[in-house]
């Protein structure tokens, strides 16, 4: 069974453990098994993606198929979103509809299967398709009735990590007082910005933004989470978020230090494992301090 590997990045995540090596050869392994057992073909994988989680293309039968360590507990959670985004027809990536949408278990993994979406070649995606699509998905988020992480889950675990010098031992003390002033400052912010909460994707950057022949398609639902509309659009270009209707500006730059705080805070755990993490830490510390003044 042949296995090809193309990698893409995901610098917004926290700094949680990779699926590779010995891992990723029995992930793999175990998508395999799963999907040649439902009756889909699956003798070669094409890994597209490398994180907590591996995501696979298999052939011929062509399925997505996502592979967790068993530990991992958000996968039921992700599949119960998205099928109730596709009942109201929001732009999301579908669950492959020649097998029951479960989560499946083998060899200490959990794998669901989804949909492949040959890409369609463009330059870039237009700033006001864009924001359509991810208004219309806000729009079929805020139909769904089930309880969802709050965003400040999220800036909690920043606050923690950057207060632990244990766990960020690189970060030097003037940066570490510059992270922890910032999440705290802007959380707070947000917190008290008036903005309406809602259900969001919560991380809707380009890397979780399929263009396809339905148009654009969101991906990756594990990171759902309460919270203003903003945190969203905090994670897109800037063209997109002056494209999408009644955003609060002020609000919007709040998010976007938190965002920024956040991801440069995951890029300092010692534990962190993404190509060049260190380079892009020291990178987002001088935008920070450029954009406090």
């Amino acid at each position: 069974m042949a296995m090809r590997w193309m990698l893409v990045g995901d610098e917004s995540r926290e700094g949680r453990a990779r699926v590779r090596g010995d891992g990723a050869r029995r992930a793999v392994a175990a998508a395999q098994a799963i999907t040649s057992a439902l009756g889909l073909a699956a003798d070669e994988a094409v890994v597209l993606q490398e994180s907590n989680k591996l995501t696979v293309r298999l052939l011929p039968s062509d399925v997505l198929a996502r592979v967790a360590p068993v530990t991992d507990q958000v996968a039921r959670f992700e599949i119960e979103v998205a099928q109730g985004l596709a009942e109201s027809q929001s732009p999301v990536g579908a669950l492959d509809a020649r097998v029951e949408p479960r989560v499946y278990e083998r060899d200490g993994f959990v794998v669901t299967l989804w949909k492949y979406y040959e890409p369609v070649s463009r330059t870039e995606v237009a700033p006001a398709e864009y924001a359509e699509a991810l208004e219309r998905l806000h729009a079929g988020m805020r139909r769904l009735d089930r309880p969802t992480p709050h965003f400040t889950d999220r800036v909690e675990q920043a606050q923690r990590l950057v207060a632990s010098r244990e766990r960020t031992p690189e970060l030097n003390e003037a940066d570490r007082e510059l992270l922890a002033d910032t999440l705290r400052d802007m959380r707070k912010v947000v917190g008290e910005g008036g903005g309406a909460e809602q259900m969001l994707h919560g991380e809707p950057h380009p890397g979780n933004v399929l263009s396809t022949k339905e148009g654009l398609l969101f991906i990756d639902l594990e990171t759902c989470c309460r919270g203003p509309v903003e945190f969203d659009l905090a994670h897109v270009p800037e063209e997109v978020g002056e494209h999408y209707p009644g955003a609060d500006r002020d609000l919007l730059r709040a998010c976007r230090l938190l965002v920024l705080a956040m991801i440069t805070t995951w890029r300092w755990d010692r534990g962190d494992q993404l190509p060049n993490g260190r380079r892009l830490a020291t990178e987002w510390l001088a935008q920070m301090r450029a954009a406090l003044g």
